[in-house]
């Protein structure tokens, strides 16, 4: 799966970046440096100003990528989800059984993430902490239903619907598919939140991922 993954480009909506940061070696530093800032000091506190000290470069360089950090953030949080999406759909893809393949796909989407070997300039396990901790300052807008009238969203729930298919595959009679899907993914950030931050009110441990209670969760939803 990895060779395959290497030769795929993670296609993001054009209308969320003036330039495409993967055109060039300084949008990829944006890209690699935003993270690991983001992760380092929080999305409040994260400017381009302190974006371009960090790269050696002009805070207006970045502005010829991205017209925000709210736009950064979404681009952020499209190239996660289309690279679990990715993910999902290669792992899946030749599997016929639906319990097995909806199996393996709560694992990808609640499982602890690892870093990608394919994509050296994404620190992926970082990405994935600005995910569970910020995700939601992307959509959580006065201009959310815009925004998703262009589209900034489409990733997400395109990942979303694809795990309905597959709920739906195992139990076709299930009458709350999309309700299912969405809380699996959205429950797993909202877990690893609890998990990082209150640890006293969580079941899971500093090294474990909640993978277990959601298979758990769906497989006994669509028995009835």
């Amino acid at each position: 799966m990895n060779n395959l993954l290497s030769s795929i480009k993670i296609n993001i909506n054009d209308k969320i970046y003036l330039k495409d940061p993967e055109s060039s070696d300084l949008g990829k530093r944006i890209i690699e440096s935003s993270i690991l800032l983001i992760d380092e000091i929080g999305f409040d506190s994260f400017t381009f100003k302190k974006l371009g000290v960090k790269i050696n470069s002009n805070e207006s360089s970045i502005y010829r990528y991205f017209e925000s950090k709210h736009k950064l953030l979404l681009y952020l949080s499209s190239w996660y989800w289309s690279w679990l999406e990715y993910q999902l759909v290669f792992a899946t893809n030749n599997i016929s059984n639906s319990k097995l393949k909806l199996e393996i796909a709560i694992s990808i989407l609640t499982q602890n993430t690892s870093l990608d070997t394919n994509y050296n300039h994404i620190d992926e396990i970082a990405l994935k902490r600005i995910i569970i901790n910020e995700y939601s300052k992307s959509y959580l807008t006065k201009e959310v239903d815009i925004e998703n009238k262009e589209g900034y969203f489409a990733t997400f729930k395109r990942l979303v619907t694809r795990l309905k298919n597959m709920v739906l595959d195992v139990n076709p009679d299930y009458q709350h598919p999309f309700s299912l899907a969405s809380s699996v993914i959205d429950g797993a950030l909202h877990m690893q939140f609890i998990k990082d931050h209150f640890s006293s009110i969580s079941d899971f441990k500093e090294t474990n991922d909640p993978t277990s209670y959601f298979k758990n969760l769906v497989f006994n939803t669509l028995k009835h």
